[in-house]
């Protein structure tokens, strides 16, 4: 694939729970349909021979075998909650083949959390052999910042109180978790070839967008294309909801690449 083609894989789409849930008999559930399959939300973006990983959780590793990625320069976590970073101590495995640490980057809080529970990775009292190789970079929501040669811009939104961020990279942006955003933050959307915005259920959540929600944003934002993510069992079946959205509009599932 061409440099200047940016190239967007789902890893998953899935909210905290995944799809299917345990122990839940529903019909989306139950469903024979892969698409309603949903592991935990991150995305994998390939673009000037750069390979970055949104968010790690509980299926990091499961993701990446699926997708076969054997190439991650960098994983920019978007907030602290464990179905977002699960998965970091499984970026040994890009320790082994690189022969050096991988970078992360993050707001202060969500490094806050990282050292609580991965204390063994970044305390100097546990280090031994076999520990992930770590290099942490900073990032807030009023700087730009470089990837090798990909410019980022973050974007906060808040899942419910809690600072989120999203990611825009040139007409390309990447939001999830989020129930608000402001004005000003709003202004850093303009102009998208494509946007993934979550969008939880059909009914109000407290903490994210509901499918009403989300297509208002869309429609607001009007980017060229949009995708929906982080995907509960209570949105319904894929098909369904799908066949019912604006044309510009789509639910992702799990394993979908996009180009851009």
């Amino acid at each position: 694939m061409s440099n200047d083609v940016m190239k967007v894989t789902f890893n998953g789409t899935g909210t905290s729970q995944g799809v299917p849930v345990i122990g839940c008999h529903c019909n989306v559930c139950q469903s024979k349909d892969k698409k309603d399959n949903r592991l935990r939300s991150s995305i994998s973006i390939e673009y000037k021979d750069t390979s970055i990983v949104v968010d790690a959780g509980p299926d990091f590793r499961q993701q990446m075998l699926r997708t076969k990625n054997e190439k991650l320069d960098a994983i920019l976590f978007t907030h602290e909650h464990k179905d977002h970073v699960a998965g970091l101590d499984d970026v040994r495995a890009y320790n082994f083949l690189t022969k050096k640490p991988l970078n992360i980057y993050c707001t202060d809080s969500v490094f806050k959390a990282l050292k609580r529970e991965y204390h063994y990775i970044f305390d100097p009292a546990f280090q031994y052999p076999g520990i992930p190789k770590i290099i942490r970079n900073s990032i807030n929501k009023d700087t730009n910042f470089q990837v090798k040669k990909i410019n980022i811009q973050p974007i906060e939104v808040l899942h419910y109180k809690l600072p989120v961020l999203g990611f825009r990279i040139e007409d390309f942006c990447y939001i999830t978790d989020a129930s608000f955003i402001s004005e000003n933050e709003k202004k850093k959307l303009e102009n998208l070839k494509v946007l993934v915005l979550n969008a939880l259920r059909k009914e109000k959540h407290i903490s994210h967008f509901n499918l009403e929600e989300a297509l208002q944003l869309i429609k607001e934002l009007k980017p060229k294309k949009a995708y929906l993510t982080h995907i509960s069992h209570l949105m319904g079946k894929h098909e369904e909801v799908n066949s019912s959205l604006p044309e510009n509009v789509e639910i992702a599932y799990d394993t979908l690449s996009i180009t851009i």
